[in-house]
């Protein structure tokens, strides 16, 4: 090759699409991502081990992410670095280089290990991808949540009474309260709000964990799930949020944190306990790619299914500036030693 050649080749390297172009250049990618770490859960799964499945999932997803041509930032992982040798806050995961793309990550390689390991319904693995300072680098707090979908969506406010929060989804559905189906999370916490909403009519689906797939399964019509209420981790509220905005739907969440060393994390972001946060706040960023693969099986996604020579997932994948949806359903053979996916 002459230098003349190589000056172009290098030339050709340097130019790096904008906008829209990040996440065409990304998307794919995400999917592989949360696919593989979905797989290498379910391997570990229904044995009752919740480390070993987070293990397998944190594993797979370091490793397909040092595979990509990323300079990325893990803001939200699994805890702080002294607390959690893999995916800490902080990490950097990627080739990196001059020509990587800058991207900050909220990942949850497992959503719901302890459901995982017991072969329960609804665990995903999940992550969110957008440029530098797109998403809102939350504290392992908790987190006060209100999610609803696009017709919903800047019609309620957490500050408002349930009932009538849940009186202005049904009639943005055009429908009555009565058919309305709120997803909390089954803890002695919401035994009020749990009072409150059946009182209001509403029908109550208590699950043992998920968040993230929850949030989803309310931004998405079939699901039957019309809004999600209650206290969870603030981690998650932040992957729900580049969901929702990709989707057209809506978080608003306030800071709970559970004791005095929670609150100085939240005061260390400059974060309020009192302010009421936005979907816009918590995932401000303009490109946002978003990918979730059943674990198990769930009301949204489908779980992985295994078979002789290989695997089959199930995946939404989500783009901002798109406005595309995209559910995947792959099959990952083994030939010749190599992976190959079939998308279907």
């Amino acid at each position: 090759m002459t230098k003349k050649q190589t000056d172009k080749l290098a030339e050709a390297k340097v130019i790096k699409p904008q906008g829209m172009d990040m996440e065409r250049a990304l998307v794919l990618d995400t999917v592989r991502i949360t696919e593989q770490a979905a797989i290498a859960a379910s391997r570990v799964a229904g044995k009752g081990d919740s480390d070993l499945v987070d293990q397998a999932g944190v594993d797979a997803m370091r490793r397909v992410l040092n595979e990509l041509d990323i300079d990325g930032e893990i803001v939200i992982g699994e805890g702080e670095r002294d607390e959690a040798p893999m995916l800490y806050i902080g990490e950097k995961v990627g080739r990196g280089g001059d020509h990587a793309w800058q991207v900050d990550i909220a990942v949850d390689p497992v959503e719901g290990t302890g459901i995982t390991a017991r072969m329960i319904n609804n665990s995903v693995a999940v992550i969110a991808l957008a440029e530098k300072g797109g998403l809102f680098q939350a504290p392992d707090t908790y987190m006060e949540k209100l999610i609803v979908g696009p017709p919903a969506a800047g019609k309620v406010n957490l500050n408002w009474p349930v009932a009538a929060n849940l009186q202005n989804i049904a009639m943005s559905l055009d429908r009555a309260v009565a058919d309305l189906t709120v997803t909390i999370l089954d803890r002695e916490r919401h035994e009020q709000l749990i009072k409150e909403v059946r009182e209001a009519g509403a029908r109550v689906k208590l699950v043992g964990d998920g968040d993230v797939i929850a949030a989803l399964a309310a931004a998405v019509r079939g699901t039957n799930v019309h809004a999600v209420m209650g206290i969870g981790g603030a981690p998650e509220g932040v992957l729900a949020a580049a969901a929702l905005k990709c989707l057209g739907g809506e978080i608003q969440g306030r800071f709970k944190p559970r004791n005095d060393d929670e609150r100085k994390r939240l005061e260390a972001k400059g974060a309020s306990e009192t302010k009421v946060y936005l979907t816009e706040e918590l995932a401000p960023g303009k490109n946002i790619v978003f990918s979730a693969t059943g674990i198990t099986d769930g009301d949204l996604l489908r779980g992985v299914k295994f078979f002789k020579d290989g695997a089959r997932t199930h995946t939404i994948s989500l783009g901002y500036k798109s406005r595309i949806v995209r559910f995947t359903d792959a099959v990952h053979l083994m030939a010749d030693g190599a992976r190959v996916n079939i998308h279907i």
